[in-house]
């Protein structure tokens, strides 16, 4: 039988105020209403990209239209349950982002299109294509008025550069001591099999990544959503980032890995 994690009453009530975080057993098109309309700030989604990696469920290998038709669905789901200033992350393959963006900018505005150098090794790769090293993701916002706080994920300048700026017209000045903006490229290092963070799981995204839209698009004490939860994540995320979040999973095996994980960011959170 699925595991909800979480008895109904407390489900539609929003996220357990035990722990601030849900956890369900559960596929998300068929049980979106557990999630209130308007209750969410932002949706982190990571779903499958029909390359037939294996999830233990078939997920993966639909047809082209299928997995099209799929995809709308689920966005078409999740979308009423955003707040005004709510917005969306959506992981993507390049075969598959064209169409995917296009349908969901019916909907909302694209605030980014940014792409995620996995620093693969220069090690082989196809001899009739360039090689693909990375993944696109899709920043989408349901209003001008969405929240995002740049501060909260400005990257600090290096010794050179302060010590390039320590004359004394620089001294005191905001931008030098916060950090600069992230670009929309973000070269972050994809979890090889040895990686601290690595688990069971064929497509695990790095908690830097996930960090960063957490704390940029959904303020403390938010709540994120998250339909194809995988190894859990962006429920670390939010854990350890002081987020509530409510994650989907079809996997029970990679129900067990979440919750595992949630103990130990709960450990590391304090």
């Amino acid at each position: 039988m699925p595991d909800r994690t979480m008895p109904d009453s407390t489900v539609r009530g929003g996220v357990s105020a035990q722990t601030g975080w849900e956890l369900h057993n559960l596929d998300f098109v068929e049980h979106a209403a557990l999630v209130a309309d308007r209750s969410v700030d932002l949706v982190v989604a990571d779903p499958p990209y029909r390359l037939g990696k294996d999830y233990g469920n078939g997920s993966d290998r639909r047809s082209e239209d299928e997995f099209l038709e799929w995809t709308r669905s689920w966005i078409l789901c999740a979308l009423p349950k955003l707040k005004p200033t709510g917005s969306l992350y959506l992981f993507a393959t390049w075969r598959h982002a064209p169409e995917i963006f296009s349908f969901v900018k019916r909907h909302m505005t694209m605030i980014n299109e940014i792409i995620w150098d996995r620093r693969v090794p220069s090690m082989g790769g196809s001899t009739r294509r360039f090689s693909s090293v990375h993944d696109t993701i899709g920043l989408f916002a349901l209003t001008s008025g969405y929240y995002f706080d740049i501060d909260a994920v400005r990257i600090p300048y290096d010794a050179v550069t302060r010590k390039a700026r320590s004359r004394r017209r620089f001294e005191g000045s905001r931008w030098l001591e916060q950090g600069y903006n992230p670009k929309d490229v973000w070269s972050v290092s994809r979890l090889h099999r040895q990686h601290r963070e690595r688990e069971d799981h064929p497509t695990q995204k790095p908690l830097e990544i996930i960090e960063r839209m957490v704390r940029a698009s959904c303020p403390e004490d938010g709540l994120v959503l998250d339909p194809f939860a995988g190894s859990g994540t962006t429920l670390d995320a939010c854990i350890r980032n002081r987020r509530r979040c409510v994650a989907f999973e079809l996997n029970g095996e990679y129900c067990r890995i979440i919750r595992a994980r949630a103990g130990r960011a709960t450990s590391a959170a304090g």
